[in-house]
């Protein structure tokens, strides 16, 4: 996904310099060239700590970090490597999504291999499997996250209701929540990355659910989006929307405003990753918020969740300061950088014995993950990045009523196979 990412686990990518006049960045001042690393990344809200703490921890380094939000990241970052501008550490997305993934910047000779850094014989298979292109690492990928609905239970309390636990039972609460006055979920489709986030969670349980191997069928041309469950979800999808399951105009609602329902209880709350938890806590200090998996059926001993790496770090193959930046990888793949990042986030450390403890919001997701039931981020293992974008821009365009479901999964099928 342009972020998270998640099969069963998902999870993250989310998300993850840029010229200073990105937006939401903060720029270190003083130093000289030789000590001065240069960070760009899309964890906005989340890297500050961890830049802080490095900074500490290397006394002399001064970080100039520059973030903006994904959508724009993923269509700056590319054309920055490829006029020999781009910083010397970068988010970087697992598998081959979109265009700031492990596969599309690693393909043109944009990312430094770090194949023989201290982490990496450490990652678990199904996180080394998407943070490679051609058997070599190329990302360092700290956090796994999932994919659910997020609930301000401040704001269910007060409705009197609570979280659904069956698909009927969900657009019930959904209706029920129209008639209290507080549309049950916040959607921020404004900012297209989105849109896709409400589809992974139904994709999950109705398309791999019955069928686990769905991904080795379209690899191998026995399967198609158009003639699958995916259409399915997409029906489904669009069935929450006319049982008022979102607030008004979503279209118009940028990422940064849904937050702001859901964290102040103008929505029961908002189907995204994990991740948001963090950002809700930021904006209602005082809210308690839990994530649950998504009904998709009405069985839920069937409940999948999309769950998988999110974001990570890339290095920069032409670098200026090619240690430094190996130094911050690293620094981000130890227990502390590692423990920083995933309590900012609200996600689950990729590597063992780091001793964190996950926020109990995410009681849920653990005991999904730890059974088995979670699915990768669908994007993680499409082909090439147009397959997401053509996603991302049709659902757009069937909110505002200018395409059908059908035309949108035919159309992925034609991305999807002209292949990478």
């Amino acid at each position: 996904m342009t972020r998270i990412r998640p099969a069963a686990l998902v999870a993250a990518v989310t998300a993850v310099g840029l010229l200073a006049a990105c937006s939401g960045g903060t720029n270190a001042t003083g130093g000289n060239s030789s000590s001065t690393l240069i960070i760009a990344s899309q964890d906005q809200g989340s890297v500050e700590g961890v830049v802080k703490a490095f900074e500490k921890a290397n006394p002399g380094i001064d970080v100039r970090l520059s973030t903006s939000g994904a959508d724009q990241y993923q269509q700056q970052i590319r054309t920055k490597l490829a006029s020999g501008t781009g910083p010397d550490v970068m988010s970087v997305w697992p598998g081959n999504g979109n265009p700031a993934a492990v596969d599309t910047l690693a393909k043109p000779g944009y990312l430094l291999d770090l194949s023989d850094r201290p982490w990496v014989e450490r990652l678990p298979e199904a996180v080394k499997k998407v943070s490679q292109y051609q058997g070599k690492t190329y990302n360092g990928l700290f956090g796994l996250n999932g994919i659910g609905a997020v609930y301000n239970q401040d704001a269910l309390d007060k409705a009197g209701l609570t979280a659904p636990g069956t698909w009927s039972g969900l657009l019930a609460f959904c209706r029920d929540a129209v008639g209290k006055g507080t549309p049950a979920f916040a959607l921020g489709i404004q900012d297209n990355w989105v849109t896709q986030i409400v589809l992974y969670a139904l994709v999950a349980t109705t398309v791999y659910g019955p069928e686990p191997d769905f991904d080795e069928k379209m690899r191998a041309g026995q399967a198609t989006f158009a003639k699958s469950a995916w259409k399915t979800a997409m029906a489904k999808y669009e069935q929450m929307n006319k049982a008022g399951c979102f607030q008004k105009n979503p279209l118009g609602t940028s990422y940064e405003a849904s937050q702001e329902l859901a964290a102040t209880g103008k929505t029961l709350g908002i189907i995204q990753g994990n991740w948001i938890i963090a950002l809700l806590k930021g904006k209602n200090p005082g809210g308690k918020f839990t994530l649950k998996a998504l009904p998709a059926t009405d069985t839920p001993a069937k409940f999948l969740m999309p769950a998988a790496a999110g974001t990570g770090y890339g290095v920069n193959a032409r670098a200026k300061h090619k240690d430094l930046a190996l130094k911050f990888v690293d620094f981000v793949m130890s227990p502390q950088g590692m423990s920083l990042f995933v309590k900012a986030q609200g996600s689950l450390p990729t590597l063992p014995d780091t001793g964190f403890a996950p926020d109990p919001s995410l009681t849920e997701l653990s005991t999904f993950v730890n059974g088995g039931r979670t699915v990768p981020f669908m994007d993680q293992l499409w082909p090439n990045p147009k397959v997401q974008q053509t996603m991302l821009s049709g659902l757009q365009e069937i909110f505002s009523a200018q395409s059908t479901p059908d035309k949108v999964l035919q159309a992925m099928d034609a991305d999807y196979r002209a292949g990478s």
